[in-house]
């Protein structure tokens, strides 16, 4: 899809979208519920949404749909059917989260995906396996593994991907021993693991900070439970961000004492409307895209803690290098910052690419409600957001949706 943007001032009130990695974490534990059932509100189905039911699903949870909340009966790991195939599309949260949790079962679990979600890095887990004499045997877009994963103690980079250490929290407590988690330093995102920490909390299972380590006592059960999915700060970074660019927005359903890392961006957006700050962007590395386009757009900043950054949807370091500079602005990035220019904005001199990536379309089309300009690939918002476009037009931003051309 092809999505052309016209200068516009926004203007208005939009409620924010349910906070993705919050669904995703609220789904999985009610997935785990062998007894009873839990009702999880507030959900919006996008394609990450929607992978993570579908996994569920074929591992053998009943999760039935009513309005916009789903009734969960969960399932023990050691009934996980032989041979399940989990297609997990482009959703890297669903495929490190379920990769611990089917090792606990000694049957093949099958996962499929894009091309690109299988690029992501997975070694961490594979190493797990190896030292552990587990099945990991990662083919194409095909992965299958087999445990059964024992109780014990593990060591996993902390800079990588804090949904490693995510998946584990899951897993762990459902085995028949104590286990712990060492996290070597520097921890990256770890307001994401404090969700995790917090989700496991509300299903009635408890996991604890001990001298740089997660612990985690075995033998647990998940308790059902009934909650309300909080608004995302992630997606709604993106909306607050046209108030940087003179746009007069409201967006409703945010918790200000939230444990999400993306809480940040009032006072990232702020600082860059102000002046050309230097951001660390380690715990809220999804806010990068949005706040290098306001960077363009503005004065200017200096972000790190960005490496992660490379390996996610898109290298969005890149990603966004290219795309700032069809707007004439020179972007410069080592291993871990990037440093953006400001005062040299000008209209894009080639259509926008959205590199697979739904927070670079949505960064870019935030840019473009000042530049103008051609979006391709604007699709992908739908991995986390798909009416995206559909608020932005709420709030007087003219957005014109056409067909890709073959």
């Amino acid at each position: 899809m092809t999505v052309t943007i016209r200068p516009s001032r926004a203007g208005g009130t939009v409620s924010a979208p349910p906070s993705k990695s919050g669904s995703q974490r609220a789904l999985l534990c009610a997935a785990l519920c062998r007894d009873g059932h839990s009702r999880i509100r507030g959900l919006a189905f996008s394609d990450d949404i929607l992978a993570a039911i579908d996994c569920l699903r074929a591992l053998g949870a009943h999760i039935e749909q009513q309005g916009n909340h789903m009734e969960i009966t969960g399932v023990s790991p050691e009934r996980f059917p032989a041979g399940a195939v989990l297609p997990c599309r482009s959703s890297g949260t669903t495929l490190r989260f379920l990769i611990p949790l089917s090792l606990i079962s000694d049957k093949d679990i099958n996962f499929t995906g894009s091309r690109q979600l299988f690029s992501r890095p997975l070694s961490v887990y594979e190493e797990i396996c190896r030292q552990r004499g587990l099945r990991f045997f990662l083919s194409g877009q095909r992965l299958t593994v087999r445990g059964p994963l024992a109780p014990g103690a593990f060591q996993v980079p902390g800079d990588v991907s804090s949904q490693f250490i995510s998946g584990l929290a899951f897993a762990l407590p459902l085995l028949t021993g104590n286990s712990v988690v060492r996290v070597l330093p520097p921890l990256g995102s770890k307001p994401y693991l404090d969700m995790t920490l917090d989700m496991l909390d509300r299903f009635g299972v408890a996991a604890w900070w001990e001298d740089g380590c997660l612990s985690l006592a075995g033998g647990q059960q998940y308790r059902p439970t009934d909650l309300t999915v909080e608004g995302d700060w992630s997606n709604a970074a993106f909306f607050l961000a046209l108030n940087a660019l003179g746009g007069d927005v409201t967006v409703t359903g945010l918790s200000a004492d939230s444990l999400q890392g993306d809480r940040a961006a009032p006072a990232c957006i702020d600082a860059l409307r102000r002046g050309t700050p230097t951001l660390d962007l380690s715990d809220c590395p999804d806010l990068g895209p949005v706040c290098m386009a306001l960077a363009a757009a503005l004065h200017g900043a200096v972000f790190t803690g960005v490496r992660r950054l490379r390996y996610k949807e898109s290298d969005r370091i890149a990603s966004m290098t290219e795309e700032l500079a069809k707007c004439g602005v020179a972007a410069q990035a080592d291993d871990d910052s990037v440093f953006i220019p400001g005062g040299a904005l000008a209209a894009p001199c080639a259509p926008f690419s959205g590199h697979g990536d739904h927070r670079i379309v949505m960064a870019l089309a935030v840019l473009a409600t000042l530049t103008g300009g051609v979006i391709r690939g604007a699709e992908a918002v739908s991995k986390s957001c798909p009416d995206f476009f559909d608020a932005l037009r709420k709030l007087g931003v003219s957005c014109l949706e056409s067909a890709e051309r073959p």
